[in-house]
């Protein structure tokens, strides 16, 4: 499950176009602490051979029961914040594939349609979880395949923590290596 990746991006303000061609536009962000979670659940531990992580078999069901919430409220001063009943699946999602277990738990806390969410599945099919490589693999195979305006770009972390970005569609753009 878990593998190397390798990315790089460019994060910047104001693009002159046309020498700079932005692909996503961040609207916001925003972190959320899911509570009484900070008790070592998804604690990595710095050892000789890197970073061991071992999570708490636990965390899917913390994730599906407390991600509308984290979303909701990431979202509601953008007067995005009511997507209960489906309304979520107007937005295109980025979601950290940090493991099928997890992807599970964010579609189903959302009720989300089973291709929202297919981006980041087919990374983690084809790549593995490449911890924060993976959103970039994930925004890029989002990109070759552009569904809707807005999106989200979420991800689960230590903590346990929910990071939340809300993207602009900027423009589609293919790269010479497609």
């Amino acid at each position: 499950m878990f593998a190397d990746g390798a990315n790089a991006e460019v994060v910047g303000a104001r693009a002159v176009e046309p020498v700079e061609l932005p692909i996503y536009e961040m609207v916001s962000a925003s972190q959320f602490l899911i509570p009484e979670t900070s008790d070592g659940r998804a604690a990595g531990v710095l050892k000789e051979a890197g970073l061991v992580f071992q999570p708490s078999r636990g965390i899917p069901a913390l994730v599906r029961q407390n991600i509308e919430r984290c979303v909701a409220d990431a979202l509601r001063p953008l007067g995005l914040g009511d997507g209960g009943g489906g309304g979520w699946n107007d937005l295109f999602w980025a979601v950290q594939p940090s493991g099928r277990a997890i992807l599970d738990a964010v579609e189903a806390g959302l009720a989300l349609e089973a291709d929202k969410l297919e981006a980041s599945r087919r990374v983690l099919s084809e790549y593995g979880y490449m911890s924060g490589a993976s959103m970039i693999f994930v925004l890029d195979e989002l990109r070759r395949r552009p569904s809707g305006e807005l999106g989200v770009m979420l991800a689960i972390g230590p903590g346990i923590s929910v990071e939340t970005m809300v993207l602009r569609l900027a423009g589609v753009r293919e790269s010479s290596s497609d």
